[in-house]
């Protein structure tokens, strides 16, 4: 059995986005395309709705482009679980107020237990 790692919207969006001119963005860019092409087969790779709500947004060909990499990954569920976690985290001051979406990317990962959360 795999380990599991959850892949969070900003990495499919590194991964999918044209080269940038940046370059903190492009070395970004590099590293994701790097773990991908290397390291993704060592992994099952995890997702969840709300990644593939954020990754459907923008523009019509890249949000296309993103979610094709995300349909072959395995699903987690967002469970009570995971959302009260979630609303902890941001409770406790772990994330800013403004980080509900973040928080609960963290909290379906935990509550799921997969160690890893690539973003």
């Amino acid at each position: 059995m795999l380990p599991r790692v959850y892949i969070e919207t900003t990495f499919v969006s590194y991964l999918s986005a044209w080269p940038s001119g940046d370059q903190i963005v492009a070395g970004h860019q590099k590293s994701t395309h790097e773990w991908w092409n290397f390291h993704r087969v060592d992994y099952e790779l995890c997702t969840s709705q709300l990644v593939l709500q954020e990754a459907g947004q923008g523009d019509v060909l890249a949000a296309r482009e993103r979610l094709h990499l995300l349909n072959r990954m395995t699903y987690l569920e967002t469970t009570a679980d995971a959302l009260s976690l979630a609303k902890e985290l941001i409770r406790a001051g772990a994330l800013p107020a403004k980080s509900q979406d973040d928080a609960l990317h963290i909290a379906i990962a935990a509550t799921q237990r997969v160690p890893y959360l690539l973003t």
